[in-house]
């Protein structure tokens, strides 16, 4: 018989982590929680400072029978949920129904899954955290509060099936700001002239700075441009300075939750809940062969970029092996004294930086291994020395008008040997370098351009926008960003346009009904505020019956004014610009649990609907009958097929062209490549030149 029993949430860590503690542990999972709030009612008795009414989440019976059972058997029970608010609140549930003595030390945190860290861990177990369990407690009863009971009203004022949530809905109300931005935004002209020069055989470009009797100026018409160019004299160009500096670039700190999330839609066109699924899979564990069940990377949600001691010492080994002592951070050149036990909010990182991405490839998953590398890449490159960077500026003078060059150049690359962060314009890193200038020199005229530009608009929010947005307002925290951009899309109150959020008039029809009578749900000062209040509550500083009440007290009286002057809101269906073939009737878009579909106007006399299908102008190359229509696999990965299927089976995953091979007349496709396409025969060897 097992002496002890370990509970953690999953089986995958339940699997690996029984076997780095041996056979006197055994090691079950509680499968996420196993209490909560009921479904079917709000669950928090108001009238009793807010006391909230726990049940055994429907189907977790057999669950938490099985663990009453082993928990009988066993002499001590180990509490290992995640290291955080929420895995210490699943740690009390289970003390709850298991009859654990939460003042015992009944609780383990880890944040790694390694033989190392999991053995040191259970050195140290402590008491559960009430002022953790407390934090989390107090924000579930508020989404409770606010959810409960303006969705109802939503349901009978608008239409059923909505929600409004504390961080949902300011995160709707930003993209629904942006948009009125957008079409508010007035573009203004503006102009630049650019100048091609030469030196000997070398050529580099400038642009128009200033003139030489005054400060730099705008150049808002095409008036000012030819002003300018009037002042110009011949094709001489002579340096009247040289600026030469060493710039010093530092790395970006090893990714948390939010800066994970973000650069993983950058560079990998990853989605939020994408992102964080891999990493939960590459924390859990993989199997790597001989070596068993190991996990990859640390837990993948926090808001801390510490780094332990015992890390940081690793990864300067393996800089020091790899590239030589130039590229150690400076502090690291020292020994350091590393610490013995682990902490539990370090930043995400490999849990070996020796476990380098090209070892374990073979055991991941394409996407898998992606993410590890994103992250393995990072945090080396975080441990890293600077990069030193050579720049140049340069003023040149022709008549009275000034032009300015600017190179730079790496000099020293340190962390960008690996690694340089994305940015969301895509911005790419400049290494160009003028010629050898002094001053004095002259240079003369290849080509003067002038460019007639607009200001542009603010850009609406991508995935990674929004999250870097709510971090920076303080809105949410890292376990929240993935579910709040999966739930606002899901309730169709915003849609993804080219990979940037556009709000749906279902979103602004909710979000101006919340902002009438709740608006102290979508202040983002107050939402914000909010936050600040559920920490001072995780560090002990506030009880957390007193963060709800000063909430509750308002929010009450708005809901009594919204029951009574709140006007019924009728959303109209949009035309799909064609009849119902059973009645005639106008077909109409309708927005479903899986999304967008055809449905006959005449409902419920007619309940004739349609899927909503995009031909792409291509006669089927297998049956010659049917179109080629767009279709979705069930993981949402888009291919191409006959619209006569199942009567034709033929699919593809590039996109068929209405053109043929021009070698064999067989059938051509557009292949996705890394960067840009290439059109491909799909009978012969036929290719043409890759278009970005």
């Amino acid at each position: 018989m097992s002496e002890f029993l370990v509970i953690v949430e999953s089986p995958a860590k339940a699997k690996t982590i029984e076997r780095y503690l041996g056979s006197k542990y055994k090691v079950k999972a509680s499968m996420g929680h196993i209490r909560d709030l009921p479904r079917s009612q709000m669950g928090v008795n108001v009238e009793n400072r807010f006391e909230p009414k726990y049940i055994t989440i429907r189907g977790k019976g057999p669950v938490l029978k099985e663990l009453k059972t082993a928990a009988k058997k066993a002499k001590k029970i180990f509490l290992a949920a995640d290291p955080d608010r929420e895995g210490e609140a699943i740690a009390w549930h289970l003390a709850h129904s298991l009859d654990v003595d939460i003042t015992s030390d009944c609780r383990v945190v880890f944040n790694e899954i390694t033989k190392e860290a999991i053995k040191e861990s259970f050195k140290y177990p402590r008491p559960i955290n009430m002022d953790l369990v407390d934090a989390q407690q107090a924000r579930r009863i508020l989404d409770r509060l606010v959810g409960y009971n303006i969705s109802p009203l939503l349901w009978k004022k608008v239409k059923k099936g909505l929600s409004a949530g504390r961080v949902q809905s300011v995160a709707v109300r930003l993209i629904i700001d942006r948009e009125k931005e957008i079409k508010a935004f007035i573009p203004e002209e503006y102009w630049t002239i650019g100048a091609e020069l030469v030196k000997g055989k070398d050529h580099f470009s400038s642009s128009f700075h200033s003139l030489a009797d005054q400060e730099k100026i705008e150049l808002t018409t095409q008036q000012d441009v030819d002003a300018i160019l009037k002042q110009m004299k011949g094709d001489k160009f002579k340096v009247i300075s040289v600026t030469k500096k060493e710039r010093k670039r530092n790395p970006s700190p090893s990714f948390i939750t939010s800066s994970l999330q973000q650069e993983a839609a950058r560079k990998l066109n990853f989605r939020a809940k994408k992102t964080m699924m891999l990493a939960q899979q590459l924390y859990e564990g993989i199997e790597l062969g001989s070596s068993g069940t190991v996990g990859l990377i640390t837990y993948m949600r926090t808001d801390s970029t510490r780094i332990s001691d015992i890390a940081q010492a690793e990864a300067a080994d393996y800089i020091r092996t790899v590239f030589g002592d130039a590229y150690l951070k400076e502090e690291q050149r020292k020994d350091k004294k590393l610490s013995k036990a682990q902490d539990a909010h370090e930043a995400i990182r490999p849990t070996s930086t020796f476990r380098d991405p090209s070892s374990v490839k073979q055991f991941l998953s394409r996407d898998q291994f992606r993410l590890y590398k994103l992250i393995w890449e990072r945090f080396l490159a975080s441990q890293m020395a600077q990069a030193v960077m050579d720049t140049m500026s340069v003023d040149l003078q022709n008549g009275n008008v000034i032009f300015r060059a600017t190179g730079s150049k790496i000099k020293f690359p340190g962390f960008m040997k690996i690694y340089v962060e994305g940015t969301d314009d895509q911005v790419e890193e400049r290494d160009k370098m003028l010629p050898d200038l002094k001053e004095g020199d002259e240079v003369f005229k290849k080509d003067i351009e002038p460019k007639q530009h607009f200001t542009q608009p603010p850009p609406r929010y991508t995935e990674a926008r929004l999250v870097k947005t709510l971090e920076e307002l303080g809105i949410g925290r890292p376990s929240t960003y993935a579910p709040t951009l999966d739930t606002i899309q899901k309730r169709g109150y915003v849609a993804l346009d080219n990979k940037r959020f556009i709000p749906t008039e279902l979103g602004e029809i909710v979000l101006e009904l919340i902002l009438e009578f709740f608006p102290e749900i979508l202040d983002v000062e107050f939402t914000a505020k909010m936050e600040q209040d559920l920490d001072n509550v995780e560090d002990g500083n506030v009880p957390w019956v007193d963060i709800i009440d000063g909430f509750y007290r308002d929010f009450e009286k708005h809901l009594e004014k919204a029951e009574k002057e709140m006007q019924s809101v009728e959303i109209k269906d949009e035309p799909a610009g064609e009849d119902c073939e059973l009645c005639t009737s106008p077909m109409v878009f309708k927005m479903g649990r899986y999304g967008k579909f055809m449905a006959c106007s005449n409902f419920p006399d007619c309940r004739n609907t349609k899927a909503i299908v995009k031909e792409i102008g291509v006669t089927c190359p297998k049956c010659k009958e049917g179109n080629i229509i767009e279709r979705k696999s069930k993981k949402k990965r888009l291919f191409f097929g006959c619209d006569k299927f199942p009567g034709c089976e033929f699919i593809s995953w590039d996109k068929p062209l209405p053109r043929s091979c021009p070698k064999c007349e067989g059938p051509l496709v557009e292949k996705k490549l890394k960067k840009g396409v290439q059109v491909q025969c799909t009978e012969c060897d036929y290719k043409e030149e890759p278009q970005s």
